[in-house]
């Protein structure tokens, strides 16, 4: 079927990456899903729990969600389910609206992002400012890592508010329940993390200079047996080391900590059930913000993450529009099943390419080990510390966020700024639905100033009957005022004028550009004068024309 320019066609990756497909590829595919697939489950128990849900839905989000992104998304590498990004919105819909209308606010913005993919919209995503997504990654990094110190530091409070100024309150008026225990071992997790890779892993050589020492000394001695042994536990993703070592360790000392089993009763272990939602059209105007918001940071996360996939693996270029025909699918279902909003994760797309995936296979592999993980030891799950979890969180938190942005700033332009600096303070103080339409809405007010101090007329020569002025730059609505000066001259005169526009710089013209040359043209006439125009190029010729004013004035 032919479908028309301005549709895109439903053609998933895995169709195309499977051409060629061989028994070596499919080694790797399977051995990066495996990979990807344990460290997710820690990853969407967190993200679940820090959204005010279930850690089932994190998981069963990843499960779902990741398995339909990979078998019908538009990048070869993408791993698709809950994100970081997603905390401080879910989180705050849950709070205002409940869980019921999450499950409906999350299911049309999955309709929303297909028909964004559909009618080929995937690339006008590119066009945030880099300023916007900068500021609101930061602001949510704060946001999330704010979230998490009530359990890691421990504190008994019931509820945490959903706005920045009274999760400070809260906290403030509960340290004194503050948990030793809960803080060591979340600052143990979080160490853990930054520091297991770097025991063994080198931007050149595979090794760093520790571990390179310690396998010489090995070799030396002849230790082949425990040289094995030291690249077999390198190959152990750090989260996963982490998780179980400080769960075991948790339960051995009989540390006082909340864990999954005593705040949540543990993970079912067994296959989530399908449900329909309570659906109205009062309900959805109702929730169209939230909506809006979850389809907008899903779209932008998704096709970043794809973009960034691209650069390093070195595969075929993503399809930003079936990306978000999956990424749609997937929203739309995950909320039947009691799952969350999913999009795109960095961390765990790096962590599939850096384990040796070549095609969507891996992201289909990850979906199922993760599955058979949770059917097999989901009883285990309700032993690990809740402030584990947050240490995972707080590292997440740490790596979302472009510090060194802050410290930049002064390299860039006062409007990067301004984009930059209200995007993170909006996110922080109010929320990411007022954070993204203010910065859109001021990066327009400022893509206007800026474009409109680019035009320019420039008075060339003046007599006693004729004046000639120089256009340079594009006539739209936010420069019309600057033909004022020309308007002034012919009102001014005291006889009839030859006014000459020298358009040969003029780049664009629109209707509200056109509109102010008709007034200057009519000025003229009303006084006896002609206007002249001269040097159109292609665009201003063809509005002119197609309005007619071209044939009422005289042209070189």
């Amino acid at each position: 079927m032919n479908l028309p320019a301005y549709l895109a066609p439903f053609r998933p990756r895995i169709f195309s990456a499977l051409g060629g497909y061989t028994r070596e590829r499919f080694a790797k595919d399977l051995g990066a899903g495996m990979t990807v697939g344990i460290v997710a489950l820690p990853l969407a128990m967190a993200f679940a729990i820090a959204s005010g849900l279930s850690p089932q839905a994190g998981i069963w989000t990843a499960i779902i969600a990741g398995g339909l992104i990979a078998l019908l998304g538009g990048s070869a590498v993408q791993i698709g389910g809950p994100a970081g990004a997603f905390i401080v919105i879910v989180y705050g819909i849950v709070e205002q609206y409940g869980l019921p209308n999450l499950l409906i606010s999350t299911a049309c913005a999955g309709v929303l992002l297909f028909l964004l993919g559909f009618l080929k919209m995937g690339t006008l995503v590119r066009y945030v400012p880099v300023s916007i997504v900068v500021g609101f990654t930061n602001g949510i990094a704060v946001l999330i890592a704010l979230s998490q110190l009530k359990d890691l530091l421990g504190l008994q409070i019931a509820r945490m508010p959903a706005d920045f100024f009274s999760q400070i309150k809260a906290l403030a008026a509960h340290m004194d329940s503050f948990n030793a225990s809960a803080l060591g071992l979340g600052a143990a997790c979080f160490l853990g993390l930054v520091l297991w890779p770097k025991l063994f892993v080198s931007r050149s050589l595979g090794t760093n200079g520790f571990t390179a020492r310690l396998i010489s000394r090995m070799q030396a001695v002849e230790g082949v047996q425990l040289l094995r042994a030291t690249r077999a536990v390198s190959r152990v993703p750090g989260p996963i080391v982490a998780l179980i070592t400080l769960t075991v360790f948790a339960w051995l000392l009989h540390l006082p900590v909340d864990t999954i089993g005593s705040r949540f009763g543990g993970i079912p272990q067994a296959l989530p059930h399908f449900a329909l939602p309570a659906f109205s059209w009062d309900t959805v105007r109702l929730l169209l913000p939230p909506t809006l918001t979850i389809a907008m940071l899903g779209a932008v996360e998704s096709l970043l993450c794809a973009r960034v996939a691209d650069q390093l693996s070195g595969l075929p270029k993503h399809d930003p529009n079936q990306e978000l025909m999956a990424q749609g699918i997937a929203n739309f279902v995950v909320p039947f099943f009691g799952g969350m909003p999913a999009t795109g994760t960095m961390a765990r797309t790096v962590t599939n390419l850096r384990a040796g995936a070549t095609s969507p296979v891996a992201g289909l592999t990850h979906a199922l080990t993760l599955m058979l993980v949770v059917l097999v030891a989901a009883p285990l799950a309700m032993h690990v510390p809740l402030a584990v979890l947050a240490g995972f969180l707080v590292h997440v938190a740490w790596n979302m966020g472009e510090w060194r942005e802050f410290a930049r700033l002064r390299q860039y332009s006062s409007h990067y700024r301004l984009l930059m600096l209200g995007t993170f303070l909006l996110t922080v103080v109010f929320d990411l639905t007022v954070a993204l339409q203010v910065g859109l809405l001021l990066a327009c007010v400022l893509f206007v100033r800026r474009m409109s101090s680019l035009f320019q007329v420039v008075e060339t020569e003046r007599t006693a009957d004729s004046v000639h002025f120089q256009l340079y730059g594009s006539l739209f609505f936010g420069a019309v005022a600057k033909i004022d000066p020309v308007l002034s001259v012919v009102e001014s005169a005291p006889g009839a004028l030859l006014v000459r526009l020298d358009a040969q710089s003029l780049q664009s013209l629109d209707a509200s550009g056109l509109d102010v040359l008709v007034q200057l043209h009519k000025a003229v006439v009303l006084r006896g004068g002609r206007l002249v125009i001269s040097g159109l190029n292609a665009q201003p010729r063809a509005v002119m024309a197609r309005a007619g004013f071209l044939a009422k004035v005289n042209e070189l």
